[in-house]
């Protein structure tokens, strides 16, 4: 008796110092030498397409400098933009050539550990940013930390398009505006301390495009669980970000005119209802604890927003066993490209979501 009794202390203390092992190892914080985020195709642990507005890497260095690489090829010749930040300063926004890989360095004033992010600042319809980090020097590892997050879905407005003005409007190609380390997800996120993934189209809706009618082209649902935001199928969107909150903007586009070359329908509110209520319901079987919030838009105003607050209402109302809410923006008069807010736009709208966002994040 004696003997079993001392056998049962020895495993139970045993199973106790295993658990507190696995304990201690789950606190610690992994690490990584390169940390990518976002809509991203990773080629190896050191290299990866930054695939969609704000997809981004991470890496640290010890030393005066360091060097990245960047390129720009895809299926079609093209120019991209992407954003530095240093530890936790932003640097600019710069541009990258088509053709071979471009290299690229940061410098600093003393030999101290520095953090470095690089975000891709343009759409995934301007093809893909490849980051090479296999020749960076002076590289040590990252550590990751354990954030809530946000998924923000939209168009353009989400997207950052024509927010950036230090190239002025319709100077040559259409996305040189595009900064969307500026657009309102990331800046709210940065104030949130929140880790964040943009799933954005410009000039998409949730039935109909801006210039288009349902069944012309694909929208934003039609594409959203492929890794690429279009047709391709092939690669698609994983589910292991698990988003604490969603955050979907769109309707811009469903309610436009277009641009009157093309005839416009009468906007469909059942349409645009139906389709809203099947694309939550993807949501939810992507990420069954996440709440979702729907917004309408600061660009929509009258009777317009009137309508489209009602059908937003109508949506939420229709899952009765979900945490959805619905977020009414205040009516801005846009000061970027093409009626597009502009950077200081942008902040005003992170400003607006801020309080409510913190709230619905806090009651996890």
């Amino acid at each position: 008796m004696k003997l079993k009794s001392k056998f049962t202390l020895f495993t139970l203390l045993f199973v106790q110092f295993v658990f507190s092992l696995e304990n201690n190892i789950g606190d610690k914080k992994p690490e990584s030498n390169f940390i990518f985020k976002g809509r991203v195709e990773q080629v190896s642990d050191k290299s990866a397409f930054l695939i969609s507005s704000a997809a981004s890497v991470t890496f640290s260095f010890k030393g005066m400098s360091t060097d990245y690489y960047l390129s720009t090829n895809d299926s079609f010749e093209h120019d991209n933009y992407f954003v530095l930040e240093v530890d936790g300063q932003y640097k600019g926004r710069f541009v990258v050539k088509p053709g071979n890989a471009q290299k690229f360095s940061v410098e600093s004033s003393d030999n101290k550990i520095h953090v470095v992010t690089i975000y891709k600042a343009t759409e995934a319809a301007n093809g893909t940013v490849f980051f090479d980090g296999s020749k960076t020097k002076n590289i040590v590892p990252t550590t990751s930390e354990n954030k809530k997050r946000i998924e923000f879905i939209g168009d353009s407005i989400t997207c950052g398009m024509g927010n950036d003005l230090s190239i002025p409007c319709h100077t040559n190609h259409w996305f040189d505006q595009h900064n969307a380390f500026w657009a309102y997800g990331p800046i709210l996120s940065r104030k949130l301390n929140v880790d964040f993934l943009l799933s954005s189209i410009s000039g998409n809706g949730m039935y109909r495009n801006w210039n288009s009618e349902n069944g012309e082209e694909t929208s934003l649902p039609d594409v959203y669980t492929n890794l690429y935001q279009n047709k391709d199928n092939s690669k698609p969107f994983p589910t292991d970000f698990q988003p604490d909150l969603v955050s979907i903007c769109l309707g811009t586009n469903d309610l436009s005119d277009g641009d009157g070359t093309k005839p416009r329908l009468p906007f469909s509110k059942e349409k645009y209802i139906s389709n809203y209520i099947n694309f939550v319901k993807n949501i939810y079987n992507r990420y069954p604890n996440t709440k979702v919030v729907l917004l309408n838009s600061p660009m929509v105003s009258g009777e317009k927003n009137d309508l489209f607050l009602s059908c937003l209402n109508e949506i939420r109302n229709n899952f009765k066993d979900k945490q959805i809410s619905v977020f009414e923006f205040k009516e801005m008069k846009p000061k970027g490209c093409d009626y597009h807010p502009d950077i200081e736009d942008h902040k005003v709208l992170a400003n607006q979501l801020q309080d409510y966002y913190k709230k619905i994040l806090d009651e996890k």
